[in-house]
């Protein structure tokens, strides 16, 4: 799985195996706290703001819209100004980063949601943002702005989703980060299932 620059890769240490006279297989898990799938909590780039412990299920779990994205680049307001935002509180955005994970290393040049489409999403109440790569920022940001705005304002971040197999749609969200207490973010399992009618 890629690692994003400067964060640990994963790494299973077996301590105990059946196989070797041991009564059971006991192993050491490693990662960074934004390995993988994972959320961002406030507290990841805003000083003494909440971690990841106290992030509301409320804002993790419920409706979300599945939209796909054109612009090779990033997600832009302009692309989102065509779309009907009735009622939507949690986007994933599904772009052309899919691709990149079947490349084993990192990739820079990945789509990110650019600031103008940040304070747009704001402005419409949005509480969770997830893009399908390990940043929602652009690569070579110096000062984070998308990080802040959003983060400041409370609104969960998602990265490093996995939309390869899902049409774009709305579906109902089940975001679980680690309940890690102190953590600036934590790898989770999302996953999507069909919404019921009601």
């Amino acid at each position: 799985m890629a690692v994003y620059p400067g964060e640990p890769g994963t790494q299973l240490t077996p301590l105990a195996r059946i196989a070797n006279g041991d009564p059971a297989n006991v192993s050491h898990l490693s990662l960074g706290t934004h390995t993988g799938t994972h959320v961002d909590a406030p507290w990841h780039f805003v000083e003494g703001a909440a971690t990841v412990e106290s992030m509301s299920l409320d804002a993790l779990c419920g409706p979300a819209r599945v939209l796909r994205i054109n612009d090779p680049v990033a997600v832009r307001r302009a692309e989102l100004e065509r779309v009907e935002w009735e009622g939507v509180e949690r986007v994933l955005f599904q772009t052309r980063n899919e691709a990149l994970w079947d490349k084993p290393s990192f990739q820079k040049d990945f789509v990110y949601l650019a600031k103008d489409a940040a304070e747009w999403l704001l402005a419409r109440r949005v509480r969770l943002v997830g893009i399908d790569y390990l940043s929602i920022e652009e690569f070579h940001s110096k000062d984070y702005p998308v990080h802040h705005l959003l983060l400041e304002a409370g609104v969960v971040i998602v990265e490093g989703l996995d939309l390869r197999r899902v049409t774009p749609g709305d579906y109902e969200l089940w975001c679980l980060p680690l309940k890690v207490v102190g953590a600036d973010g934590a790898p989770c399992r999302a996953v999507l299932s069909s919404r019921r009618k009601r």
